[in-house]
């Protein structure tokens, strides 16, 4: 038996759920040292953040229409000619997305290159951003180009390629953010706006690095690749239409969701700013706008960063039940991934409140403002947590225009709250953050009830909701009364780690001791028999 099929026969759902949060763990931790570097740095701060952000959501923006969902599509065409031992198929396959790709690509760096100024100026009304949209521009097409190639090696079975490819990418920008960032400064003698570009220049030439691993990994095992070719059985010719076509059926409405996620983003970046500006100065409008997309933004977004490997692992477990027509596979493994996603997301919605300040001094201590921003948008949390994890069932089960309309209509609704609420001076940016928890509880409403006619969810109110909370809120006392008692016996920053480390260690424990998960359910967690058998020896199960 090969390596490929030995190690796809080991791979349990849990597996797989575990090494994609590892490796977006390890990624996000990396995005978390350069922003928390830039944010501290002197000349950079909330200022740089606002312009920095307002051209990256752009630059996302343009690449979302021109890659995202790509290796998703390209791996299912691919695998499927695979399956059939038609090489030279899924090989044309590869060819011709890499053509088509490689044009849209390029024609999404050329607008965002030559349309900077209008964008900064006209759009999002912060000239200082056009610089860093230049400097952004060449990386769409990098990004288009090693989206068909990460597809094409997933589809091979070939995953520890393309995550070192991502995670070799993140090293890359959190080094060269850093080293440019600081030449910019010394040069220029710490212009923020000079500064914000050679951030994204570094952006651009880490998607470079990605490109350059998977281009150099594709020339070694070219020579593999053609002797599977000149072996190849079952091939069936496509013309390139009918390649297009298809990549497309599948890669548009995966997109059409990436592209409603990027648009709820940038409503903040085209509505914060402007409306703002009408009643206060415009230095304060930015770094309003800087505290909300830089450090609120990042904060709220790590918890996604952990859940997202059961919304990604769902989608070909829940295929692969569907198509064996096994509902009860499909029912536990939704029901699981749910409660473990408000596992995840209920104590971080909690400990971003209740520590909210804590945490700002100690991560960014030289711009340390947005507390109440963090506070307030924290409830948003639980809602993506959820919605995250529901979108990657319903894509298991062909719903894959669903998320995209949920989002859709939660974007409308944060448009019409966002135009309301910023204009009034009392509420301002905290409008933005009002829009924000809206649209994510409209989509997650939407998708939820959708859910529930696909699948019976095995999800009681004592189980998914009141013992989550309970434990949650066992978390939240001892640890917030732990940081009251340290604070005023040793430095602020110490206490905050040592009460979140406590708090983390509460929580597990009363999550445990409330038995929240079932010997089914423990069963499902990685080397999840000796767990069992562990706290079976304690007598809690």
């Amino acid at each position: 038996m090969s390596e490929e099929k030995r190690t796809l026969k080991k791979e349990t759902f849990m597996q797989g759920v575990v090494t994609i949060m590892f490796s977006q763990i390890l990624i996000k931790i990396l995005g978390l040292i350069y922003t928390l570097y830039l944010t501290n740095r002197e000349g950079f701060g909330d200022a740089g953040n606002a312009i920095y952000a307002s051209g990256y959501q752009i630059y996302a923006l343009l690449l979302t229409i021109s890659s995202i969902g790509v290796p998703n599509a390209i791996s299912k065409l691919v695998s499927e000619r695979l399956a059939l031992g038609d090489s030279k198929g899924a090989n044309r396959i590869f060819k011709v997305a890499l053509a088509t790709f490689g044009i849209i690509g390029a024609i999404g760096t050329m607008l965002l290159f030559f349309g900077a100024h209008t964008i900064a100026y006209d759009w999002i009304q912060i000239p200082e951003a056009e610089l860093t949209l230049i400097a952004l521009s060449p990386a769409i097409f990098f990004v288009s180009i090693s989206s068909v190639m990460r597809g094409y090696f997933n589809g091979r079975r070939s995953l520890k390629t393309t995550a070192r490819a991502q995670t070799l990418e993140q090293i890359f920008k959190t080094v060269l953010t850093i080293v440019i960032v600081e030449i910019v400064a010394y040069i220029t003698a710490t212009s923020t706006e000079m500064m914000a570009a050679g951030a994204n220049v570094a952006t651009t030439l880490a998607t470079f690095s990605s490109f350059a691993y998977l281009f150099i990994y594709y020339r070694i095992r070219r020579k593999e690749i053609g002797n599977e070719i000149e072996h190849s059985i079952n091939y069936k010719y496509e013309s390139v239409k009918s390649i297009v076509k298809k990549i497309l059926m599948v890669s548009i409405p995966l997109t059409l969701s990436s592209i409603m996620t990027s648009f709820n983003k940038n409503i903040d970046s085209f509505t914060v700013k402007r409306i703002l500006s009408t009643y206060m100065a415009s230095d304060v409008a930015t770094k309003l706008y800087g505290q909300l997309s830089g450090k609120v933004d990042t904060l709220t977004n790590l918890p996604l960063a952990i859940n997202i490997a059961f919304a990604t692992a769902l989608v070909p477990a829940i295929s692969a039940a569907k198509a064996k027509n096994d509902k009860e596979t499909a029912t536990k493994r939704t029901s699981f991934s749910l409660l473990t996603s408000m596992i995840i997301g209920l104590p971080c919605v909690v400990g971003m409140i209740i520590f909210a300040q804590p945490i700002l001094n100690l991560l960014y201590p030289n711009a340390n403002q947005g507390a109440l921003l963090l506070q307030l948008i924290s409830f948003s949390v639980i809602f993506s947590i959820l919605d995250q994890t529901i979108n990657g069932a319903l894509q298991g089960f062909g719903k894959v225009m669903v998320p995209a309309i949920a989002l859709g209509i939660g974007c409308v609704v944060k448009l019409i709250l966002n135009l309301i609420l910023l204009r009034i001076p009392q509420i301002n940016v905290y409008g933005a953050a009002i829009g924000s928890i809206a649209c994510h509880m409209v989509a997650f409403i939407i998708v939820f009830n959708v859910l529930k006619r696909n699948v019976k969810l095995d999800l009681p109110f004592r189980k998914f909701i009141l013992k989550p909370a309970l434990a949650t809120g066992i978390m939240a006392v001892c640890s917030y009364t732990l940081f009251i008692i340290l604070n005023g016996i040793i430095p602020g920053n110490k206490a905050t780690i040592i009460s979140i480390l406590f708090a983390v260690i509460i929580y597990l424990l009363s999550v445990v001791v409330l038995k929240i998960y079932n010997k089914e359910d423990v069963y499902m967690l990685p080397k999840g028999e000796k767990i069992y058998k562990i706290l079976e020896k304690l007598k809690i199960y």
